[in-house]
Formats: structure tokens, sequence, C-alpha cells
């Protein structure tokens, strides 16, 4: 795992992340850990959205922070009979 970790805070370029993405997923295999080969998977699967990081390294935390915020508030607002009151 420390290997995947120096691949996000050592790299800048999408081109140089993927070849050490390609080789970290080989060295996974060689290694014959099933417990990395989920993640190697998860990884295989995923690439692309991985990769958009490093256009400009910033992350959805941000949208799924305020996506549950509503959700928060709509697990409030069920069993509510005056509405506007709520609101108020």
């Amino acid at each position: 795992m420390e290997g995947l970790r120096d691949v996000f805070n050592t790299t800048d370029s999408i081109q140089t992340v993927y070849i050490k993405l390609v080789h970290w997923y080989k060295g996974v295999e060689q290694t014959g850990f099933k417990a990395f080969n989920t993640i190697a998977n998860a990884i295989t699967i995923n690439y692309k959205s991985i990769l958009n990081y490093f256009v400009n390294r910033s992350a959805n935390a941000s949208a799924e922070s305020f996506n549950a915020k509503i959700k928060a508030f709509r697990a409030k607002f069920r069993g509510v009979k005056n509405v506007e009151f709520f609101l108020f």
C-alpha cells in the first residue's frame, strides 16, 4: 500500500500516474495477496475517475458533504405536518 500512496503524493502528470498505477498493479498481482486484489480490481474499474483527480488535484468531497447535509435535512423533515412552520 505504501507504493500506492507514493504514486498519489509524488506524481503530477496523468501519464506518469497511469504508468505508475500499471506498475503497482503488476506488483500486486505478483505478491498473490487476495486482499490487495480487491483494491487492485477497484482501481482497474475506476481508473479514469482516479486519473481525473490529477487534472487540478481536487476531489468531489465538497459535493459529497453537501449531499450528506441535504439527506440529513430530509431525514429530519419526515413526519412534519406543517411544512411552513417547520421551515420557519
